[in-house]
């Protein structure tokens, strides 16, 4: 890791503009789709087994293909598996732009989150290869653009349904995706005699994924991103009808509140990268995590009706535990080739636990037939950070933990 820092764009421009369109895109198909839903359900009648089906692929394509593509890496360039994970996306993006049954938008919609899971993976080895001086301010730049990217397409998507159709309000963001194409095409042809004769490449499966889950390191940072997840899903799916019923506010307030609770990802984006960064003891980053998340769950508990803005607030800071994660993946990881491996095992291994968390919490509601055990559940999830914020603040490097 550099201590010099360059002009952000010698050398680097079409890296840094591919990053931003790029990243644009890791969130569009998941996040326009679910506002649509009932104009969808009313069309091609998916019902409720099909929105629960929905809800479920984006943390599973995320986990499967997390996990597939430190693997494509030994072969492929990073520069060559951007393209050819947004080559996917447009195709899933097309295909639901003109999807005619249930099957063929259940279909795009798999091809969208498995370039998406790629992605999430490609990415913080990106920000490595290119910018190993600005870990901090890149890291901040892609998670905020995620925020945003997440933020926008609820917005307009049932405008666009209404003014034109469902399949174009889902389709058109395809156009994003040819966007960002452009400049990891060219990218790729200038970088093309990089990778398949790096030794660094070639090694990855024999010194860093098969030993990757010996790393303390590794582990600490799985749960800390499986803790940021497991909350948001498990927020996203249920946190209305919790409020609904346990805080007494309408559907609409609850609806509100939700949106105050992903309000929280975009400061969480831009300030927790470089915080990490400079931080000495980045283990209080992640314990202050833990904090926000049981002292929201415990509101929740004892006085729901009493301030239950703060309560909403305080966990959807919760989650500032993801873009700390991913700040941390690089900071504790010598080369790309560590990164990207480690990336692989932490996102894949934490939305398998994230993918669960929904299911969990419903099954323990329909059991209890209250809310009391699932938020209990639900705020055992940080528990484990503390363990992970010891580990992490020990400062060791993951190449190390490896090497033996």
């Amino acid at each position: 890791m550099s201590g010099e820092h360059r002009n952000l764009w010698s050398g680097r421009s079409l890296a840094l503009i591919g990053l931003v369109l790029f990243t644009v895109n890791l969130r569009t198909a998941v996040a326009a789709l679910s506002p649509v839903y009932d104009v969808i359900d009313a069309e091609l009648q998916g019902g409720a087994f099909g929105l629960g089906l929905l809800g479920m692929l984006p943390p599973l394509c995320f986990a499967v293909f997390g996990l597939i593509t430190p693997s494509l890496a030994r072969r492929f360039a990073l520069e060559e598996l951007l393209v050819g994970a947004l080559a996917v996306m447009l195709a899933g993006h097309l295909l639901r732009g003109f999807a005619w049954s249930f099957g063929s938008l259940l279909f795009g919609s798999i091809l969208c989150f498995a370039a998406i899971g790629a992605g999430n993976v490609i990415v913080p080895a990106i920000v490595k290869k290119y910018f190993s001086d600005r870990i901090g301010q890149m890291t901040a730049v892609y998670t905020t653009v995620m925020s945003i990217a997440t933020f926008v397409p609820p917005l307009v998507a049932v405008p666009m349904a209404r003014a034109v159709s469902w399949q174009f309000s889902l389709g058109m963001w395809g156009l994003l995706v040819v966007f960002a194409i452009v400049p990891w095409g060219v990218q790729s042809v200038l970088n093309r005699r990089a990778v398949r004769g790096d030794p660094g490449i070639a090694e990855l499966k024999d010194r860093a994924a098969k030993r990757i889950a010996r790393s303390r390191t590794a582990w600490a940072l799985t749960l800390t991103f499986a803790a940021s997840s497991s909350v948001a899903y498990t927020s996203f799916a249920w946190l209305p009808q919790i409020l609904t019923d346990v805080a007494d506010v309408s559907p609409a307030a609850g609806g509100a509140l939700l949106s105050l609770f992903g309000f929280f990802g975009l400061p969480a984006a831009i300030v927790m990268p470089p915080l990490a960064t400079r931080v000495k003891r980045p283990a209080v980053l992640v314990w202050l995590g833990a904090v926000f998340i049981l002292a929201g769950v415990i509101g929740l508990l004892t006085a729901p009706h009493a301030v239950t803005w703060l309560w909403v607030s305080l966990l959807g800071s919760g989650p500032l535990l993801f873009p700390l994660a991913l700040t941390l993946i690089n900071l504790r990881s010598r080369t790309q080739q560590t990164v990207i491996a480690v990336s692989g095992f932490v996102q894949g291994s934490g939305y398998i636990i994230a993918a669960a968390f929904p299911l969990l919490v419903g099954a323990l509601h329909e059991l209890s037939g209250g809310w009391t055990l699932p938020l209990i559940v639900l705020g055992l999830v940080a528990l484990p950070t503390l363990w992970a914020g010891r580990v992490i603040g020990a400062r060791r490097m993951i190449d190390d933990e490896t090497a033996a």
